[in-house]
């Protein structure tokens, strides 16, 4: 059985991880920490768990998290690279969900957020956990960068183009919707149901900081640097996001549907739709699937790629999950295996 200490078990994806973790047939959960609520059973926090995670949260114990086989942070940005070191040292394996790790360079890092990298040795060696893109890498790594939510849903859907040379990489727009379950589990403004309930908004426009996240994965793909318009959007649905993605390319004789069918042939958690599909969010609810479709209207040289995730699942916890069943030599979907929910 695989050790799992979790390091901010109270916010959405906390609960996500818990809710995919309890049923893996694999794992036992050691230790679920959290500043606020240590002695507070699991289950009085989230009833769902209620018969199925016995453990209380608890203080963030170096000693503890060392114990386990692998720790995921589940925490805000800057945190986790403050224990990477030592837990690394102990032999304890990370899966970090924060973006601590996704950046490569730390000048960036350090512009998009706010501070400077507290391990920036690590850098190179953290493995970027799309699995579609570096399966291998993350059997072998001691450090994982769990993908964005964002990040993994545009990849996944211009990834074939770009791979093929058959995009235009200085044109690239990723016009995207997300839940509000994406800001996180806080009380703010812009989240309660009275401010974003019957509304739709756009919204850092000027710049995500998913953006440079997305940037560097289609820039390794494309062997140089990419022109990529990304513009998230709030909507009122709590989970879920859709990506409308625009590349145009110059051959219109391409067979896109068999392109991308080449591409992600046995790949798990990728499913490309048959040709005209319009695939909706609740399609992916609670499971941790990709879904895609292709579009070119008019017949024209603007291809449409259209991919759906549920951000807390494939573009969060159900994602770590996955990588965490590659880093031990498990089946790829062990406890992963839910069907998505409808209605």
């Amino acid at each position: 059985m695989i050790k799992v200490g979790i390091v901010g078990g109270t916010g959405y994806t906390g609960v996500e991880l818990l809710r995919l973790l309890a049923s893996h047939p694999q794992v036992r959960l050691q230790t679920i920490t959290s500043r606020s609520e240590a002695g507070m059973p699991v289950a009085e926090l989230f009833p769902n768990l209620r018969g199925r995670v016995d453990l209380r949260f608890s203080e963030p114990d170096r000693a503890a998290l060392a114990d386990c086989d692998v720790v995921f942070t589940a925490t805000p940005n800057g945190v986790a690279m403050g224990m990477a070191r030592e837990l690394l040292a102990s032999g304890t394996r990370m899966i970090d969900l924060a973006a601590d790790f996704r950046l490569r360079d730390p000048a960036e890092w350090e512009r998009w957020y706010g501070m400077p990298h507290a391990c920036p040795e690590l850098l190179e060696e953290a493995v970027y956990g799309l699995p579609e893109v570096n399966r291998e890498a993350v059997r072998a790594a001691r450090l994982v960068a769990n993908p964005g939510c964002y990040p993994t849903a545009v990849q996944l859907g211009f990834l074939p183009l770009i791979e093929a040379g058959l995009a235009d990489t200085g044109r690239l727009v990723a016009d995207c919707k997300s839940g509000v379950s994406g800001a996180g589990r806080k009380a703010a403004v812009p989240t309660l149901m009275a401010e974003s309930g019957e509304s739709f908004k756009a919204y850092a426009v000027p710049g995500h900081r998913h953006l440079p996240e997305i940037r560097q994965g289609l820039a390794l793909a494309a062997g140089s640097g990419v022109g990529l318009t990304f513009v998230p959007h709030l909507v009122p649905m709590i989970r879920g996001i859709h990506a409308t993605l625009y590349a145009t390319i110059a051959d219109r004789g391409a067979d896109l549907q068999a392109l991308f069918e080449r591409r992600y042939a046995g790949e798990p958690f990728v499913d490309v739709m048959p040709p005209g599909s319009h695939p909706e969010t609740r399609a992916v609810r609670g499971a941790n699937h990709c879904r895609l479709a292709l579009h070119r209207p008019q017949d024209g040289d603007v291809v449409v790629v259209l991919a759906v995730i549920d951000n807390l699942v494939k573009g969060a916890a159900g994602q770590a999950v996955q990588n965490m069943n590659l880093m031990f030599g498990l089946p790829e979907d062990s406890g992963l295996g839910q069907v998505a929910l409808l209605p």
